[in-house]
C-alpha cells in the first residue's frame, strides 16, 4: 500500500476558539509579560519547581496537552512505521544534518557579524553557543501538539519521536562539540533522561492504559466522545503553557528587549528554513501530507528544556548562552503555531505536487 492510500480524510475544520488561537496566543504572551512584572513572587516560586532544569508546572501542562493526542495512538499501527521511510529519512536528515549547522551559520552571519555592533561585545560567542545548542536538540513532547493541529498522523509522530531520543542521545553531545569546537562535552543526563521519561515514557503509558480502558467499556465511540471533550482542555494547557513562560521571562523582555529581539531572528529563520525545507523535501518524495506535516514541525522544533540546562551547565545561569536559549523557549510556541497555519493552508497545494 503506498502512503498516499494511508492518508486520512481533509482535516476536520476549526471551531471559533482554534480558528482565533492566534489571538489568545497574542493576548497570553502580553499578560505573561504583565502578570510577570505584578507578581513576581508568584512566577518566582512556580519557576523554581524544578528537577534536574525541568520546570515541573510545565511538566505538568504538557501533559495536559499532550495525552489526548497520545490517545489516539494505536499500538498495532505501529508496525507501520516502515511504510513512512522516506519521511522518517527527511526528518532525521533535517534534524541532525540541515538545523544544527544552518544555525551555527546563521548565528555567524547575524549574531557574529550583522548584529555584533548592537549586542554586548563580551557576550558574543556565547550567544552564538546558545542558539547551536537549541538547533541541536529536536522537540521531544509539544510536537505531539503541533502534529495533532495538522490532522498528522499520530504514530508516526510518535515513532519518529523516539528515533529522535535514541539519536540524541549518542549525537548531541559530538554535534554540540564539533559546533562549538570543544573537545569534550558536559551533557546534562539527568534532564535529558527525566525528561524523555516525563514526556513520552510516563504519558504514552497512561495514554495507552486509558485507551484500552475506554475501548473495553464503550468502543470507539466512547474514545471519540473523550477525545472530543479534551480537545478544548489541551488548547488551554498550551495558552496556559504559553502565560507562564512569558510570565517567568518577563523580566528579561522587559530589561533586554532589544538583545532579545535580535537573537529571535536566528531562531525565526531557521525554523522556517528547516520547515520549509521537510515539507518540499517530503512532497518531492511523495510523502502522504498526514506525514510530510509533522516531518516538517519536528524538523524545525526544539527541544528547549535540555539546551537551557546545557547551556547553564557549560556557560552559567547568567551568561548569553543560557538567554539565547531561552529566547528559544519565548518563541517556540508563536512561531510553531504560524508553522501549522502554513501546513494547514497549503495543503491542496502539496497534494498536487503528488
Amino acid at each position: 500500500m503506498s502512503e498516499a492510500v494511508m492518508q486520512p480524510g481533509k482535516p476536520a475544520a476549526m471551531g471559533i476558539f482554534e480558528r482565533f488561537l492566534t489571538l489568545w496566543v497574542g493576548l497570553c504572551i502580553v499578560a505573561g509579560v504583565a502578570l510577570g512584572q505584578a507578581m513576581p513572587g508568584a512566577f518566582q516560586a512556580l519557576g523554581s519547581a524544578t528537577v534536574a532544569e525541568v520546570n515541573l508546572p510545565v511538566a505538568l501542562l504538557v501533559w495536559l496537552m499532550i495525552i489526548p493526542m497520545l490517545l489516539k495512538i494505536d499500538p498495532a499501527a505501529l508496525g507501520q512505521l516502515g511504510m513512512h521511510w522516506k519521511g522518517i529519512a527527511t526528518t532525521v536528515g533535517i534534524n541532525w544534518l540541515v538545523k544544527p549547522f544552518s544555525m551555527a551559520l546563521l548565528g555567524w552571519l547575524f549574531i557574529g557579524t550583522l548584529f555584533r555592533p548592537l549586542l554586548p561585545a563580551d557576550q558574543i560567542d556565547s550567544y552564538m553557543a546558545g542558539l547551536i545548542l537549541l538547533a541541536a536538540a529536536p522537540c521531544t513532547a509539544m510536537v505531539f501538539v503541533w502534529s495533532n493541529l495538522v490532522d498528522g498522523e499520530p504514530n508516526f509522530t510518535l515513532g519518529q519521536v523516539a528515533l529522535n531520543d535514541l539519536i540524541m542521545v549518542v549525537a548531541f553531545a559530538p554535534v554540540v562539540g564539533l559546533l562549538l569546537g570543544l573537545s569534550a562535552i558536559t551533557v546534562p543526563w539527568d534532564t535529558l533522561l527525566l525528561s524523555v521519561g516525563l514526556y513520552i515514557v510516563l504519558p504514552v503509558a497512561v495514554a495507552q492504559l486509558w485507551r484500552r480502558r475506554l475501548l473495553e467499556s464503550g468502543g470507539q465511540p466512547l474514545l471519540q466522545r473523550v477525545l472530543d471533550r479534551l480537545g478544548p482542555w489541551s488548547l488551554l494547557a498550551l495558552l496556559a503553557t504559553l502565560l507562564l513562560l512569558f510570565g517567568l521571562q518577563g523580566e528579561q523582555i522587559v530589561r533586554q528587549p532589544t538583545v532579545i529581539l535580535l537573537l529571535a531572528v536566528p531562531i525565526l529563520i531557521q525554523v522556517y528554513f528547516n520547515a520549509g525545507l521537510a515539507y518540499w523535501l517530503n512532497r518531492r518524495l511523495g510523502v502522504a501530507w498526514c506525514v510530510a506535516g509533522p516531518s516538517a514541525l519536528i524538523g524545525a522544533s526544539n527541544f528547549f528544556e535540555l539546551a537551557v540546562a546545557t547551556a547553564i551547565v557549560l556557560f552559567g545561569f547568567q551568561s548569553g548562552a543560557a538567554l539565547a536559549t531561552v529566547v528559544g523557549v519565548l518563541i517556540e510556541v508563536p512561531v510553531m503555531l504560524s508553522v501549522v497555519r502554513i501546513v494547514r493552508a497549503s495543503r491542496g497545494w502539496y497534494e498536487r505536487g503528488q
